[in-house]
């Protein structure tokens, strides 16, 4: 049988436009807004935009992000972080980009003089076993001569207070499996946030680099660190570190089995690399300088990394330490040498002089 010409022609235009029906195109826009976008995570949704311009064009919807950042952090629901959010060059995108992941840096931050950051804003969120406990958004003024020239300390829990997290246990709380269990289970993100420049960032680790009881008041100290490495114009580089600090306690009513655990602290403190604390107007070029550096130059912040890096810093920290009290360590045990050997001369001077004078004694006794 033969083919005419313009039946030939069919056949292969047939399969061209069958392939541009295909596949994701296949799919109509209702159907991928509705039922694919929406079940994607953050991560996920950004890489897809990247595949074609109609997945792009779907993928940068704002509602999608929203979505996105009130299901990864809570806390942004609150109007006035809404408002902020709003000024971003694309809003809940870019917000997004900003502060997932965490905030892991590599290279050297170069910190300008000063900056002209008025606020800054913390959004704070703890989960545990993937459900919040903890959902806060406080603001942090940066303007006065109060918060430049004293410690950098950010405080959400009230030197009394306590909150309640609906987290119930038994008495393996007493044992250390609530160590490995708070470090499974137990999870936070501290974003900040700048009005001014309109960027944000996450300087948790996401996962507790450090879980430990107090010896004394029994309590969980929990702590998530981000280390930077930062140099001035005139300083070397030096390494400085942002630590989260949770606080919790369980308390039990008397006659009940399961005890709740309760919230006591949620701190945020900058120190650098001998223990000191950092004062706030350091902290703040800090902040700002890493949050407008190119996203580019920070890698994706993976838990496990956050930890080797904490406790390879801690190494540091410690062997720095015992190099500078090296000296003074030295200097006390030779004083405390010469103490020593003066109290021993001096005794043995005295032992001398007694015996010399009952000798003395008994020899006038014989001579008369």
């Amino acid at each position: 049988m033969i083919l005419s010409s313009s039946s030939s022609s069919t056949m292969m235009e047939q399969p061209s436009s069958y392939l541009e029906s295909s596949g994701i195109n296949a799919v109509s826009s209702d159907v991928l807004r509705s039922n694919i976008l929406t079940r994607l995570d953050g991560a996920s949704l950004a890489a897809l935009s990247c595949t074609c311009s109609n997945l792009h064009s779907f993928s940068s919807e704002e509602s999608l992000w929203k979505q996105q950042c009130s299901v990864t952090w809570p806390s942004t629901l609150d109007a006035r972080v809404q408002s902020i959010i709003s000024t971003f060059p694309a809003g809940h995108r870019t917000f997004f980009s900003d502060s997932f992941p965490f905030l892991g840096q590599d290279g050297v931050i170069n910190l300008p003089p000063s900056v002209d950051t008025t606020e800054l804003i913390s959004a704070v969120d703890i989960f545990y076993k993937d459900e919040v406990i903890f959902s806060k958004v406080h603001v942090t003024e940066t303007v006065s001569g109060w918060f430049l020239c004293s410690p950098m300390r950010v405080d959400l829990v009230e030197p009394k207070e306590m909150v309640s997290t609906k987290v119930s246990v038994v008495e393996q709380w007493e044992d250390d499996t609530w160590k490995s269990e708070l470090e499974e289970n137990l999870s936070l993100s501290w974003i900040l946030i700048d009005p001014t420049r309109k960027r944000a960032a996450d300087v948790s680790t996401r996962r507790p680099v450090s879980v430990e009881r107090h010896w004394l008041t029994g309590e969980i100290h929990v702590r998530f660190s981000n280390i930077f490495l930062v140099s001035g114009k005139k300083k070397p580089s030096e390494e400085v570190e942002f630590t989260v600090t949770v606080v919790m306690a369980a308390f039990s009513r008397k006659g009940e089995e399961k005890a709740e655990v309760q919230i006591r602290e949620v701190s945020l403190v900058a120190e650098d690399a001998e223990g000191k604390n950092l004062g706030g107007k350091g902290s703040l070029v800090i902040l700002a300088s890493a949050m407008g550096m190119d996203r580019r130059r920070f890698r994706v912040g993976r838990e496990e990394e956050g930890k080797e890096k904490y406790r390879e810093f801690k190494e540091r920290k410690t062997a720095k330490s015992e190099m500078k009290w090296r000296p003074e360590k030295e200097a006390a045990m030779e004083t405390a040498a010469c103490w020593i050997a003066v109290f021993f001369l001096g005794f043995l001077l005295c032992f001398y002089l007694f015996i010399h004078k009952n000798m003395m004694a008994i020899m006038n006794k014989l001579m008369k």
